[in-house]
């Protein structure tokens, strides 16, 4: 269990290298070709990308994608809303500020798709420590926005 953990700190540890990376880039594409041509830029090297590891993985199949539920194809949009609203405000309010408010906002909606169960999470109730840490988060958002 423990090392399983440890794997999987690694990987989101790694995502979070990328984000702040790709917060960067996209300020700088959304400074040189604006928003939207970011926002362009970002997806279509994505889905060269993708296309590259599906065909590797060779095991890989699209098949079941009629079986996911409806509101999980919107993924798609919602990361085009992440990487404009990155882009935008990264080169605007700087990367700390930009992040913190959307790593603030991602727990807040986080702990509640977690509290409720909503959208197909797993159920964990709220608990004080929670609430502790996330009004630690908006703290950070208010002390790194000033």
């Amino acid at each position: 269990m423990a090392n399983n953990v440890i794997g999987l700190g690694a990987i989101a540890a790694l995502g979070g290298c990328a984000v702040a990376l790709q917060g960067q880039f996209m300020g700088i594409m959304a400074k040189s070709i604006g928003t939207t041509g970011g926002i362009f830029v970002n997806y279509i090297s994505g889905a060269v990308l993708a296309i590259v590891l599906l065909a590797a993985a060779q095991g890989g199949s699209l098949k079941a994608w009629a079986e996911v539920p409806w509101y999980a194809l919107s993924a798609g949009a919602l990361g085009l809303v992440i990487a404009g609203s990155i882009g935008y405000t990264a080169s605007r309010l700087g990367l700390t500020t930009a992040f913190t408010i959307i790593v603030a906002t991602q727990f807040a909606v986080s702990v509640m798709l977690d509290h409720f169960g909503w959208l197909g999470a797993i159920a964990r109730p709220l608990e004080m420590t929670r609430v502790l840490g996330v009004g630690a988060i908006i703290t950070g958002v208010w002390l790194t926005s000033k």
